[in-house]
């Protein structure tokens, strides 16, 4: 199977600094290509030691038993104008200049605001306590770690591995045996979306409504 190369380019982002800085690290779900191996989802909970009770990407089946059953691997997206982000009352969500969605569990309170207006549900709280008091969100880093001090104990602690700043991809796209899950710069990441819907006469894009707009 041809392999897909993608890299983390060394540049600077450009445009505006703020709540909704322009994207540049992104996923493409390729549904035609997921098998539901779930390697995906361990390798993130190995890697990040993501708490019990939460997944910060999971493998879910449409349409299951019934024509046009697919499969679909679903992390956090890293909307260019997050929604999670505009509802958040305490901005403990915001933009990376890289376009990373990123969350200050020091600042989160838990309302819960950015798990309803989520899309792909990637906001998740620990389960087992009552509301209220389950803590502060969790969610997909793009294996990015947190707003501390890159490779510190505390971002680990908080946040799990920081590949990005090693210049790695996110673990579950470097695991992906089928190239399902694709991760990288958006330019690059772009091509890939291209040739493949080229090469197959379509140029249906799972997610891209709220992921990539068009405004």
């Amino acid at each position: 199977m041809a392999t897909t190369n993608i890299t983390i380019p060394n540049r600077s982002a450009s445009g505006p600094e703020g709540k909704h800085a322009p994207a540049r690290m992104k996923f493409y779900v390729d549904t035609k290509r997921c098998i539901e191996c779930g390697g995906c989802e361990i390798a993130c909970k190995n890697e990040n030691n993501v708490p019990p009770g939460i997944a910060r990407i999971r493998v879910v089946t449409v349409n299951e038993g019934q024509p046009g059953e697919t499969n679909v691997a679903v992390p956090c997206m890293h909307c260019s104008n997050a929604p999670c982000i505009s509802v958040c009352p305490v901005d403990a969500l915001f933009n990376r200049a890289d376009g990373i969605v990123h969350v200050n569990k020091e600042t989160c309170i838990g309302c819960g605001y950015c798990l309803y207006a989520c899309p792909f549900g990637a906001p998740q709280f620990p389960q087992g306590s009552p509301f209220g008091k389950r803590g502060v969100m969790d969610k997909c880093t793009y294996c990015a770690g947190g707003p501390e001090e890159a490779f510190s104990a505390v971002e680990q602690q908080l946040y799990g591995s920081n590949r990005i700043a090693e210049g790695k991809l996110p673990m579950c796209a470097s695991v992906c045996s089928t190239k399902a899950l694709v991760a990288g710069d958006a330019e690059e990441v772009a091509n890939v979306v291209r040739y493949r819907a080229a090469a197959r006469g379509s140029g249906n894009i799972w997610g891209a409504g709220t992921a990539y707009p068009s405004n």
